[in-house]
């Protein structure tokens, strides 16, 4: 009996003492519990996606209107009217991703007025900064005349956010109703009530033209719009210096820069155009340029603005402005506006003076810098 007992003892220290020396299965778990990541040559790179958002099309939209100007006479009631030219010049810089959705949209107008006396001399003080919508803000005095209380920089910002994630078709596709003769396309949807009560008809045509005008980029992150306006080039009344008679003219040069910058703030792609519009008045102050025509800028005219004559190197606008555009790409701001250029005549102040640009660019360039300039201070 004792050795029997003696036997269990023994058998039961021998299992407490392998309890004692194992750990327990679910502190180790199988290695087919946690399979290996499969190697890198199983996914390769070009399947990845590339980054939401990511903007691979530039593209800048523009039309112009001289319609709002208006003729010396009278009113209905008899008082004088002065001559005076308005220039509405509607601008948009957009960018697209690889679907084809906005990702970055900058829309603004140059409303520019060159006013003339009853001797039809300019009175618009020809070196003043000419300012565009966006740039003058709460100065351009729309709230007193606005349902809602908000200026047009702020319906705009709402309406261009409205905008974003959406392709040319759902843009231009918006619902809109008429309010007035003067407001013929509001919006009509629930989201743009209460922040746009402004008519879009050119907004949405200049978003459509950027979209048909878009080109490819590389790397664009963000995309900034830039305009620049002058009267200088307007006439008086009067005669030149053989006594021949010389008729006044309104002119208004807008100059209009979208921008595409990667990350580091280089350019991936840039369009530069002009709008440069004359409206003509006769010795009675009546207009006579054609108040609904297909008004064009530099880069619509292409051969037909007929620079090549006078060009040293025998390239037109476009082609000058293309090489220009082209060399801006791959530098930064600083790099683009500290371009080393000379003076040439009084008329072309800031040619540039590098090699990689004399036998393609002999235009001065000191607008076009300025506007890339705005674009990428304004850039989004």
């Amino acid at each position: 009996m004792k050795r029997i007992i003696s036997l269990v003892l023994v058998l039961i220290l021998i299992s407490a003492a392998l309890v004692g020396c194992s750990s327990p299965a679910v502190e180790t778990p199988p290695a087919v519990e946690t399979p290996a990541a499969p190697p890198a040559t199983d996914t390769p790179a070009t399947d990845t996606p590339a980054a939401e958002g990511a903007i691979v099309k530039l593209g800048l939209g523009q039309n112009i209107s001289i319609g709002s100007s208006k003729e010396a006479g009278v009113d209905a009631n008899n008082k004088a009217v002065l001559a005076q030219a308005q220039v509405d010049t509607t601008m948009a810089a957009v960018g697209f991703d690889a679907e084809g959705k906005v990702v970055s949209v900058t829309v603004d107008v140059a409303q520019t007025k060159v006013a003339f006396d009853e001797d039809l001399k300019v009175t618009s003080d020809k070196d003043a900064e000419v300012k565009s919508k966006k740039d003058l803000g709460p100065d351009y005095g729309m709230v007193g005349a606005s349902a809602i209380g908000k200026e047009w920089f702020e319906q705009m910002a709402a309406f261009e956010e409205w905008m974003i994630g959406k392709t040319i078709d759902e843009i231009t596709g918006l619902k809109v109703k008429e309010v007035n003769p003067s407001h013929l396309n509001v919006p009509d949807v629930p989201e743009l009530t209460s922040t746009v009560t402004i008519t879009v008809e050119s907004y949405l045509a200049a978003v459509k033209e950027a979209w048909d005008n878009a080109q490819d980029v590389v790397g664009g992150e963000t995309v900034g719009l830039g305009v620049l306006t002058s009267i200088k080039s307007s006439k008086d009344k009067g005669v030149d210096a053989n006594n021949k008679e010389v008729l006044p003219v309104a002119q208004v040069d807008t100059t209009m820069s979208a921008t595409a910058f990667d990350a580091d703030g280089k350019v991936v792609g840039v369009i530069n155009d002009v709008a440069q519009t004359k409206v003509a008045f006769d010795a009675e102050g009546k207009i006579t340029t054609d108040k609904e025509a297909d008004l064009k800028t530099k880069k619509e005219l292409k051969g037909d603005y007929g620079m090549v004559g006078a060009s040293a190197i025998g390239k037109e606008w476009f082609e000058q402005q293309e090489a220009f555009e082209d060399w801006m790409v791959g530098k930064t701001i600083d790099e683009i506006t500290g371009l080393k250029v000379k003076e040439v005549n009084p008329s072309h102040q800031n040619v540039p003076d590098v090699p990689e640009l004399t036998s393609s660019v002999t235009i001065t360039v000191e607008s076009y810098l300025a506007a890339v300039k705005e674009a990428f201070d304004n850039k989004r």
